[in-house]
């Protein structure tokens, strides 16, 4: 694997890297004292259990175990190979890394996903030029420019334009070398029913791409010139190997420098709310592509900030989204606000009417706290001279306190709540807690199961701290391979993992003859394996007395294996006297008094 790169690019690349800024783009990373800590972008925590550690190069979590260097690191996040995540890395630092993939290399999945992804740049490409370049496009460019794009928002957002003709763009394709199956799968192009052939999904719409989080196009959305009842306004591409809307959050790739900065997102409905926002120099901006928050959407967003400001559209459907998102951001520990538009507005419609600096000031500047937006959802269309409406707005907003609010704003807002609906604060109060005591009992299991399921990891027998050990003086010192070398089969470990470690160090040192963590950690495309070399790697040993370690480690894991033997020659005993085989009972019971003689 990573012979294919020179050693000393592979090192070059590394040294030129620094781990801090690549992790600090996926987790927000807080520094104390010599180390930087945030939560753990491979498991679900509350509590920082996560470090990176500059001056090592490396980083650990504490709660799961992921370890490894600043190419692990990106092979793990991104589930990159070892080549993909050097060559991202070596483009980042000016590096050239020229990797020959042998022919079997690679899941044919992968090579699928990168003849998609060229595919939908190809088209990019042609749209834009359309757009800008030729007589055909101009229609788009004038109505685009009349609506406040300007061409550096079309070059940065790489919109285009589609030829209102069947299969432009399905031809060029072809002429390109692309397959009929690719052409169907990328959703570029549809194929004919009634006859062989295929046409283009886009005709006669301004193209508006969507980014990767490293910027590769991987689907499109098309709009109209002129809406009619005929066609939709908009046109997504399908869902592909490459483009899942559950997954995709976009903008990502322009908005996480300066998400970073603010440390807080700015959750849109739509692309074309991120694009109206960054007219009004709102840069943190991200959108769902036309569905719900979904947890994968969530646990993306965790990797870059812990507060939102959710902006959706005015409209009934847009205050509904906004309540939906913000209840499971609020349920994940984020800190959420939500700016509210008037009256039906979207964020274009209210940059277009008041301008950028307004939408940028009153709007996006002034948002409402949680419980606050939730208070105002829950008495729109109410009228508190019926006492139904009046008991349903006291039952939502005492529901969404349950469980949700410090004392503090518990009672800011149920006197908030006696002062609108002229009801007492103790009246209101003793219903909150019947509901508070409700909500208790129906989370009351989940603190034993998440306590159970956290402690089982933790059990570190004696075997594995003998296994862990050993590892350890393997890794610092190829000699040290010398002096395991055991009678029966050579391995000296016992433990699967351990073993498969064992064999993958063997050949390690056959091919460089010298030790060097960061370099076999990157052998490793198993990240559970390359979380023992972590936990390996950190486990304290004595290099002043390597050998009585080493000499005592073996002599654990020989008594180890003389146990095993022990138990299984018990139950052949048994198993032979439940076939009245006394002879190879009594054999086998001999043995085992042998077996406990030599521990």
């Amino acid at each position: 694997m990573s012979n294919r790169v020179p050693e000393e690019v592979i090192e070059k690349i590394r040294s030129s890297t620094d781990i801090v800024d690549i992790v600090g783009e996926y987790v927000q990373l807080t520094k104390r004292g010599r180390n930087w800590f945030g939560l753990c972008p491979f498991h679900g925590e509350s509590t920082p259990s996560f470090s990176v550690t500059a001056d090592k190069q490396i980083f650990h979590c504490f709660g799961c175990g992921a370890g490894g260097n600043v190419i692990t690191f990106l092979m793990d996040i991104e589930n990159l190979t070892f080549q993909d995540a050097l060559s991202r890395l070596g483009s980042r630092a000016g590096i050239d890394v020229d990797i020959q993939a042998p022919a079997d290399s690679g899941p044919v999945q992968s090579k699928e996903d990168q003849q998609l992804i060229l595919m939908h740049e190809f088209a990019a490409d042609m749209y834009q030029h359309i757009l800008l370049n030729t007589e055909e496009g101009q229609a788009a460019l004038d109505y685009l420019e009349n609506r406040g794009f300007t061409r550096e928002i079309i070059e940065k957002n790489r919109i285009g334009w589609s030829l209102p003709e069947w299969n432009y763009m399905a031809s060029s394709l072809k002429r390109k070398g692309f397959s009929e199956e690719e052409l169907e799968t990328s959703g570029l192009a549809i194929a004919r029913e009634q006859s062989s052939g295929y046409f283009d999904r886009f005709r006669g719409r301004i193209m508006f791409p969507i980014m990767n989080e490293t910027g590769k196009i991987i689907a499109f959305s098309g709009r109209v010139l002129e809406h009619t009842k005929q066609e939709a306004k908009y046109m997504n591409s399908p869902e592909s190997p490459i483009f899942q809307k559950s997954q995709v959050l976009y903008n990502v790739h322009h908005a996480r420098s300066a998400i970073r900065k603010n440390r807080k997102i700015i959750l849109f409905e739509g692309f074309m709310d991120v694009i109206a926002a960054g007219k009004a120099g709102v840069d943190n901006a991200l959108a769902t592509m036309g569905t719900s928050l979904t947890a994968q959407h969530i646990r993306q967003m965790k990797r870059f900030a812990q507060e939102v400001v959710i902006c959706f559209d005015g409209d009934d459907a847009g205050w509904e989204a906004a309540k939906r998102a913000a209840i499971s951001l609020n349920e994940e520990n984020f800190k959420v606000e939500v700016a509210v538009l008037p009256g039906k507005m979207d964020p274009d419609d209210y940059v277009r009417d008041n301008g950028a600096e307004a939408f940028k000031d009153q709007i996006i500047g002034k948002p409402h706290a949680f419980i606050a937006f939730a208070m105002m959802h829950a008495r729109r269309h109410k009228n508190f001279q019926y006492e139904n409406d009046l008991l349903q707005y006291i039952q939502e907003v005492l529901q969404l306190l349950a469980g949700r609010s410090s004392p503090l704003e518990r009672d800011l807002y149920i006197k908030q709540l006696s002062v609108e609906t002229g009801l007492s604060q103790e009246a209101i109060l003793q219903h909150y807690r019947k509901l508070e005591n409700k909500t208790i009992e129906r989370n009351r299991p989940e603190p034993t199961i998440i306590k159970t399921a956290k402690k089982e990891p933790k059990r570190i027998t004696s075997l594995h701290r003998a296994e862990r050990m050993l590892l350890s003086h393997a890794l610092a010192d190829p000699s040290v391979m010398d002096k395991l070398v055991v009678e029966d089969n050579g391995i000296p470990f016992v433990s699967e993992e351990f073993q498969a470690l064992y064999v993958q160090l063997l050949g390690f040192y056959e091919e460089w003859d010298k030790a060097d963590f960061h370099m076999f950690l990157e052998t490793l495309q198993d990240a559970e394996l390359r979380k023992l070399v972590m936990e390996t790697a950190l486990s304290e040993r004595d290099p002043e007395h390597a050998d009585e370690e080493i000499a005592d480690c073996l002599k654990h894991l020989q008594k180890h294996r003389i146990e095993q033997q022990i138990n299984l020659k018990i139950q052949q005993s048994k198993e032979a006297e439940k076939q009245h085989d006394l002879k190879r009972a009594l054999l086998l019971a001999q043995e085992v008094i042998a077996l406990r003689k030599s521990l």
